[in-house]
């Protein structure tokens, strides 16, 4: 499966780490930043996972900050994108099986290294169940992407 990763300065420490552990997994791993510690922008990290996503270079993302809720924020401003903050190995699974998730957002600020490696890995094992009524739930989700929000708010 091949996977980007990224990660502000407060996420870069458990991406290096996670990206080891990926590679050395199996998984075809692309780093999109940031590749230090020096300050940077969440929302362009989540963006570079995103739009990777997108254009099919990649079938998942994980996208790590101090909180996880920033570039989950962030990148589910990207029609196509659903993002989820996962601090539990059970939503990171289900979120994926019942919702079809394509990005995991983690925090490094409230995760220990072990717990994100079970949480990072039931992502990447999961599969979207494709039954009926989450495909109905799915397909409301795109319904509201597709939706001219002016007319709710005249």
């Amino acid at each position: 499966m091949k996977v980007a990763i990224a990660s502000d300065h407060a996420g870069f420490e458990y991406k290096a780490i996670l990206f080891t552990d990926l590679q050395q997994a199996g998984y075809e791993i692309t780093d999109l930043g940031a590749y230090n510690e020096q300050p940077s922008d969440y929302p362009d990290h989540a963006k570079h996972v995103s739009l990777a996503i997108l254009k099919g270079e990649a079938e998942r993302g994980i996208i790590i900050c101090g909180s996880g809720v920033g570039v989950c924020i962030a990148a589910n401003k990207f029609k196509g994108i659903r993002a989820g903050a996962c601090s539990d190995t059970y939503s990171a699974h289900q979120s994926v099986e019942h919702d079809d998730v394509n990005v995991l957002c983690l925090g490094q600020r409230i995760l220990g290294i072990a717990l994100a490696r079970e949480i990072v890995h039931a992502f990447l094992e999961a599969r979207y169940s494709q039954q009926p009524h989450y495909q109905l739930r799915l397909g409301k989700i795109f319904a509201i992407e597709n939706e001219n929000m002016k007319e709710h708010l005249l």
